[in-house]
């Protein structure tokens, strides 16, 4: 199925269209079957851990790949960061200060190692629970943080972006995020505010043409301004998501989250997925000129696990 939505869509979550910053209630559910306290819809997750991850935004599953699978993953990883024509290509993001490889986009289009994981029940049934459909793959890349200088994301809504850059009208959407190293607390491992998910935070500024260019690297348009951060680590606090390769780390797309730098000499790389409900395919972007290219959202769904 190809689908693309260009009809325009009303704005729930304005964002980046005024001179103040807002804190806005969610009006999505964060689970779209079932609900907590009720029988778990169908689907890998307990009531348990549904419960969970509605209450907190997020969830973790240790061992979802083999150590093998793991070394095969860095391998591949090592490969698609040392082809000269990849490194060519738009997909790759290096760091400013080193020039190492810091995200490969796309992944699963320019891999069949990476294009059989996002297509893995293991993953695709999870997503189909969460999201209440068939879901598709918004985004996929490999993320790579270097010892001794991997650089810092800061705090940041994935949502903000998707729907202020990339048209994606309501919250359906999730995050997969597969660990292919140990996270420590001190390499550099995603830190979330548990329970930020419930609370959209309307950010300032315009966004420039092309900002994908300098986001990737270092975002400044459609982050949260201080007070907002500071209420919102004040009332929900702030977890630091550690875990061995091979777990799995799975988050709402409304998250607060980010991560500091890497000055150890143990690196972080992960398999990052963003799965999007088949119901929530993007339209025009909500608060930008031109929608972002084909490599950081997708604009055909077609549905995961088929």
């Amino acid at each position: 199925m190809t689908l693309q939505m260009d009809l325009p869509t009303a704005d729930e979550y304005p964002t980046r269209k005024t001179s103040e910053p807002a804190l806005l209630y969610r009006r999505d559910p964060v689970v779209w079957t079932g609900a907590p306290g009720r029988p778990a819809p169908a689907g890998p997750f307990t009531t348990e851990e549904l419960d969970g991850y509605d209450r907190r935004g997020y969830t973790q599953v240790e061992s979802i790949v083999s150590p093998d699978e793991v070394e095969a993953y860095r391998a591949e990883l090592g490969r698609l960061s040392e082809d000269p024509a990849l490194r060519a290509d738009e997909r790759v993001v290096v760091e400013p200060a080193s020039d190492e490889v810091r995200s490969v986009f796309e992944v699963h289009k320019v891999s069949k190692v990476f294009r059989d994981l996002v297509n893995d029940p293991r993953l695709v049934d999870r997503a189909r629970q969460i999201l209440g459909s068939d879901v598709y793959v918004h985004q996929s890349r490999v993320n790579y943080k270097p010892g001794f200088g991997g650089g810092s994301f800061y705090w940041h809504s994935d949502f903000e972006t998707w729907h202020a850059e990339d048209g994606m009208p309501r919250m359906r959407a999730v995050s997969f995020s597969v660990a292919l190293s140990d996270n420590y607390t001190h390499n550099g491992a995603l830190m979330i505010m548990p329970g930020s998910h419930r609370t959209f935070v309307s950010c300032v500024g315009q966004t420039p043409d092309d900002h994908y260019r300098s986001s990737l690297q270092s975002q400044h348009v459609g982050t949260p301004d201080q007070a907002s951060l500071n209420l919102l680590a004040d009332r929900h606090g702030i977890d630091v998501l550690t875990g061995s390769a091979g777990d799995m780390t799975v988050f709402d797309s409304n998250c607060m989250h980010g991560s500091g730098g890497n000055i150890t000499p143990y690196p972080r790389s992960n398999v990052f997925i963003v799965f999007n409900s088949v119901d929530n395919a993007c339209t025009k972007p909500f608060s930008a000129g031109d929608a972002r290219p084909e490599f950081l959202a997708a604009r055909e769904v077609e549905p995961a696990g088929r």
